[in-house]
């Protein structure tokens, strides 16, 4: 079916279920979007899966964090135990949870898919995160994850010094100012949040990015769990749910390279980092929550999926006018009815 005729196939099948027209608001549209990305009239969330990509960042060296660097592997650690947030929404939910280790400092980190590209990335303060070689090899990876047959995926990370990355990638493709797009991360205080926006300004200044270059500017500014993230959005033939402000990032660095990639993209939430809004008026996304949250982790997008399955399961389950026995015309206004 085209998306034309699928659109209005969902359309009619709302329209003929016992409720007034329209009036589960934006519930409906999830569902024509999940529809149209499905290629069918009646989608499905069978298959869900929920990829948490993890790396380590050089730039933390310049003090950019409230945590140290080695918060990360702990929390990977504590992700392959199943104690984190995201295990427990995705246990909650049936979400199959994978975690990726992108670029974790370290020997591999039981429990995780071994993805590791580098031990961390480079201070991209003082030089390229990456080079083109190792940022394309870390979205190679992310593409042969996206291979797997899910109806729906989520995605998120964890890499501590990557809301500064996903500031400095935000400022290169828009042209805001470091002010603007630095926010408090895992909880700095004013002054550390000012020190942030001024590394990324010197880190501007250093490599002149070019948005025009987006693999460029990825290898300068991303870390690896953005740049497999960016690899596993530009090949995923499933919807994805994206979490919050690193995981956009990427979704900001995927879509610049391939606008068709925006097409099979939802986002879950409004997360309460600054430049977020900034970044989801970038992508044109209307997020489906906005909780204040900033956990990241992808504790949205496991949100966001349960979202879905909730609006289908109203589209799937519920009584039409007919079978209720339910009337569906309207009282039109005579003007004598109180």
């Amino acid at each position: 079916m085209k998306p034309a005729d699928i659109k209005q196939s969902v359309e009619a099948r709302w329209n003929s279920l016992s409720k007034p027209a329209g009036s589960l608001g934006r519930l409906e549209e999830i569902v024509a979007r999940l529809a149209v990305q499905q290629g069918k009239a009646r989608p499905e969330l069978r298959r869900k899966s929920l990829y948490v990509f993890c790396g380590d960042h050089g730039v933390t060296a310049e003090g950019v964090s409230a945590y140290p660097s080695e918060v990360t592997r702990q929390m990977v650690l504590n992700f392959a135990a199943g104690g984190a947030a995201i295990n427990v929404l995705c246990r909650r939910m049936g979400i199959r949870t994978v975690i990726v280790d992108a670029g974790v400092k370290g020997e591999p980190v039981p429990g995780a898919l071994a993805g590791k590209t580098g031990e961390g990335t480079r201070n991209f303060a003082l030089e390229p995160a990456m080079t083109k070689q190792e940022c394309e090899r870390a979205m190679q990876i992310g593409a042969e994850l996206a291979s797997e047959p899910d109806d729906i995926r989520g995605v998120g990370e964890m890499g501590i010094g990557n809301t500064t990355s996903a500031s400095a990638l935000l400022c290169a493709f828009t042209g805001i100012s470091p002010r603007e797009a630095a926010g408090p991360g895992t909880g700095l205080p004013a002054a550390g949040v000012a020190k942030k926006a001024e590394i990324i300004e010197r880190a501007l200044a250093l490599h002149r990015p070019n948005a025009a270059d987006p693999l460029a500017v990825l290898s300068q500014l991303g870390g690896y769990e953005i740049a497999m993230m960016t690899g596993f959005l530009l090949y995923s033939k499933a919807p994805v749910m994206m979490d919050g402000f690193i995981t956009c990032a990427a979704a900001l660095v995927a879509t610049r390279i391939d606008p068709g990639v925006a097409d099979y993209l939802l986002y879950s939430h409004r997360s309460a980092e600054p430049g977020h809004t900034r970044m989801l008026a970038e992508l044109k996304a209307t997020p489906l929550l906005d909780l204040s949250m900033r956990l990241g982790e992808g504790t949205g997008a496991a949100l966001g999926i349960s979202l879905v399955e909730h609006a289908l399961a109203l589209y799937d389950e519920m009584a039409t006018f007919e079978e209720a026995s339910v009337s569906s015309k309207r009282i039109e206004d005579s003007g004598g009815l109180g």
